[in-house]
């Protein structure tokens, strides 16, 4: 047993659409989030400067000593497992896109058309189309860059025309010409969006990675023999810049208060 928290993190505000099945399915976990809102998107920056940030990140999770690291970032994981394993070979660090790809490749026959649907780094990454097929060779898979969805939805630009506007503009043509009949959210941002895009296309499956990194997470620390005995403390969510719309996302995802959720909010000030 291992009663440390979790460390999550993620460009922004996305990677928290991980912690509600956290929350639900190990209650006695404790969870610090790191959402580096000052510098979000990581979607369409260089590959080094992604590693940079996410190197600054790792390390300040190591030094509130976390049992676990979740990279709730589809970008990151895409991009830097291998070096953050390295660099951490003491603390588990689970990515976003293995445990997705497994479900995919599950659940999914040679008659379904999976497309995939993620920032520009981890579409031109190729890692979702690579690891659906090593589980699932007779899938055929194909991937929309979407880099206009993460800046909205962190602006809070969710339950609108716009971003109706915005989800048609890439996924009309990508679903039509590709036949599409399930999605893959490949960015913990999107799950944001589901509704939305069921809304539009109520044919499609959706499959989330938010949810599956979840179970990841689950899996792992019970293999390990790390799950927390009881519940110890509070909850605390980090961001780089503690913006307008920071807490009032937290509450929409978890769908309470901030009374009710215990938990706390900190700016680092440039503390990582």
């Amino acid at each position: 047993m291992d009663n440390r928290p979790i460390g999550f993190f993620d460009s922004g505000v996305g990677g928290l659409t991980c912690i509600p099945y956290v929350m639900r399915n190990l209650p006695n976990e404790r969870i610090i989030f790191f959402g580096d809102t000052a510098r979000t998107p990581y979607g369409s920056k260089n590959i080094d400067t992604i590693k940079e940030f996410t190197m600054q990140i790792a390390s300040f999770l190591k030094r509130k000593d976390v049992k676990m690291i979740v990279t709730a970032c589809n970008t990151v994981s895409a991009t830097c497992l291998p070096m953050l394993r390295e660099h951490f070979p003491d603390i588990p660090i689970i990515g976003v896109i293995s445990p997705t790809s497994k479900v995919v490749a599950k659940s999914c026959t040679r008659e379904d058309n999976v497309g995939v649907i993620a920032t520009k780094v981890t579409v031109a990454s190729g890692e979702y189309e690579k690891k659906i097929n090593k589980n699932n060779p007779d899938l055929n898979v194909f991937s929309k860059a979407c880099p206009a969805f993460v800046p909205l939805i962190e602006e809070g630009i969710i339950d609108n025309k716009i971003m109706d506007l915005t989800i048609k503009y890439y996924l009309d043509d990508f679903i039509k010409e590709n036949n599409i009949n399930v999605i893959v959210l490949g960015c913990t941002h999107y799950p944001l969006l589901k509704d939305r895009i069921k809304s539009l296309y109520p044919d499609l499956e959706i499959i989330s990675s938010s949810k599956e990194v979840a179970v990841a997470v689950e899996i792992e620390l019970k293999k390990r023999g790390m799950l927390a005995a009881e519940r110890s403390g509070e909850n605390v969510f980090y961001a780089s810049d503690i913006t307008d719309n920071f807490v009032p996302m937290i509450q929409r995802i978890l769908g309470k208060s901030e009374d009710e959720l215990n938990i706390r909010f900190k700016n680092v000030d440039n503390e990582y």
